[in-house]
């Protein structure tokens, strides 16, 4: 039984800006001030630029397979089987801890206004968002996207409490090129979640024309929002101020509105890191699914429901989102998730060059744009951006726990996978 398509192009970019959004903004612009001064707005613009790029490649070739495998499709249809399931195994390991990471984040701020330990609240948005998942994609989707606007309004509040306060600061003032690109760094994590959005292809009517777009327009939206909140912040309180603060949003709103924005926005960032956790949930359930339909995974995680929904493969990514708590150090693990990503993205933005000269009249309802003897220059960019952003990485722990995972993906595809050729090119 096929998944029912239920996303429109509204709530599909509004469920990608609600994962985009997520918990990144409210921590990442103090760590991104530290580093930027008042000029943090800029490293917003140059993170844009740099998910941007490897955007439009997912933009591309969302439209050219317009299937819930996603990454997994991609990199077989340029690769081949092996290197496929090896891309797979990446994404199941980013996106699964991944949503155990903010789930922590959700119990951090849980356990502060009930007065219990993080984990227990942790558990508690892991099981309710994996039952709301069970219910259906329509219903999963709908909540999603209002939750997306309530974490918008507090982004929107603080943009609009800080207009008066223009010309407070000079944020047209850049300490230095390096701090910038520095900052650049540091809140480019702040965008990361756009890939998340091509495993509900399969569940988006007319995928082909709708998905590259709602990529492009999460991306573009999260953009504005974020440079003018960074406007407006250092606007209020200055770069000091929000590097200094444990929660630089609640800051700025308290310095503005009094105690009870603080607690308006730290609810506010509550809805933020639920949204995310079920969203993210949605999306690797769907992966989970769409590479069981390629029978890389055991058939049992594409059963679908009467109402249409993957149940085997929601529950399996609810259990297994719940077993990642027993890590201790998460914040350092989620570092590795990052790493798992980039290298994730550099497979992506290889799979569009290599899919651009061995398949050049394919139908490509999206193409992303400048090409040079058919190389698609935004690839180029995204391979070299992500390359700078793997080097940024200066803890050797975390290479080893991604190279422990890259080792063990390696070790199966080869173990499990037979038949590394790439299937003859076709579109859905």
């Amino acid at each position: 039984m096929p998944l029912k398509k239920e996303f429109s192009l509204l709530e599909l970019t509004l469920c990608g800006m609600g994962i985009i959004l997520g918990a990144g903004i409210y921590a990442l612009i103090g760590q991104g001030a530290a580093v930027a001064g008042n000029a943090v707005w800029l490293s917003f613009a140059f993170g844009a630029l740099i998910a941007a790029t490897t955007g439009f490649s997912y933009a591309e070739l969302s439209s050219m397979y317009p299937e819930a495998g996603a990454e997994y499709d991609y990199s077989r249809h340029a690769f081949g089987k092996k290197i496929a399931f090896f891309t797979g195994w990446l994404v199941m390991f980013a996106s699964i801890l991944g949503a155990t990471t903010v789930a922590i984040g959700f119990g951090g701020y849980f356990g502060a206004f009930f007065s219990i330990q993080p984990v227990y609240g942790a558990i508690a948005i892991i099981v309710a968002s994996t039952v709301i998942l069970l219910f259906g994609v329509s219903m999963s989707a709908k909540l999603g996207a209002i939750i997306t606007l309530i974490e918008a309004s507090g982004l929107l509040f603080i943009i609009f409490v800080g207009l008066p306060h223009i010309g407070s600061f000079d944020f047209t003032s850049v300490p230095s090129i390096q701090g910038v690109l520095s900052g650049a760094v540091i809140v480019f994590f702040a965008f990361l979640g756009f890939e998340e959005m091509a495993r509900f292809s399969e569940e988006t009517a007319d995928a082909k024309n709708v998905m590259p777009k709602a990529l492009m327009l999460a991306i573009a939206g999260s953009t504005i929002l974020y440079i003018l909140v960074a406007i407006a912040s250092v606007s209020i309180v200055g770069a000091p101020a929000l590097a200094q603060s444990g929660s630089p949003l609640a800051t700025v709103a308290q310095a503005t509105s009094g105690p009870q924005a603080f607690y308006v926005l730290s609810v506010i960032a509550l809805f933020s890191t639920s949204n995310t956790v079920l969203l993210v949930l949605l999306a690797a359930s769907r992966f989970l699914y769409g590479i069981s339909k390629e029978h890389a995974l055991p058939p049992a995680l594409h059963v679908v429901s009467g109402n249409g929904v993957p149940w085997v493969a929601v529950i399996v990514t609810g259990f297994l989102a719940l077993a990642f708590l027993a890590i201790g150090a998460i914040d350092f693990v989620a570092s590795a998730v990052d790493l798992s990503l980039f290298f994730v993205f550099l497979i992506i933005n290889c799979a569009l060059i290599k899919l651009r000269l061995s398949h050049p009249q394919a139908e490509r309802p999206f193409k992303s744009p400048f090409s040079v003897f058919g190389i698609p220059i935004m690839a180029l960019a995204g391979i070299a951006f992500t390359s700078i952003l793997i080097f940024s990485i200066r803890d050797p722990k975390i290479f080893e726990v991604g190279l422990a995972v890259a080792t063990t993906g390696i070790i199966a595809a080869f173990l499990f996978v037979k038949g590394p050729e790439a299937p003859a090119h076709q579109t859905i």
